[in-house]
């Protein structure tokens, strides 16, 4: 299992991946994906969960014009999984590259990992000239 696993570039106009997965959190994904099926994180603006990565069933968060789609992963032995934000929470973070990681807590209960003990958690990372570091 790779370190970290680049999402595909989404972005228009970019040709730099702006979020990865730790292998902590893929393996989480595996699991969560054995139980749920496809999924799909979003990361929305505000306080509280709303500063964390969630975890849906890919499709049950409807997304729009107010979302941008970060970065695509392949899951290893799943498929596809989309990662989006929220536009406002994408101009705020422009200049990060966003890593998804794992620690032990509970997180929001509308998020698939929350009954597993441990949460998603984004470690961000500033990047200088967009995506070069």
């Amino acid at each position: 299992m790779p370190d970290v696993l680049a999402a595909a570039v989404t972005v228009a106009g970019e040709d730099f991946s702006r979020v990865a997965l730790t292998g902590s959190a893929i393996e989480l994904l595996q699991k969560l994906w054995g139980i749920h099926g496809p999924l799909m994180f979003h990361q929305s603006g505000g306080c509280c969960d709303g500063s964390s990565p969630m975890c849906y069933p890919a499709g049950e968060f409807v997304t729009a014009e107010a979302d941008v789609l970060l970065g695509l992963f392949d899951l290893p032995g799943c498929g596809p999984l989309e990662f989006w934000m929220s536009r406002e929470q994408f101009a705020y973070w422009s200049h990060t590259h966003l890593t998804v990681d794992v620690v032990p807590g509970r997180g929001s209960g509308f998020s698939v990992e929350a009954p597993e003990g441990k949460r998603f958690l984004i470690r961000p990372r500033l990047v200088d000239g967009f995506g070069t570091e």
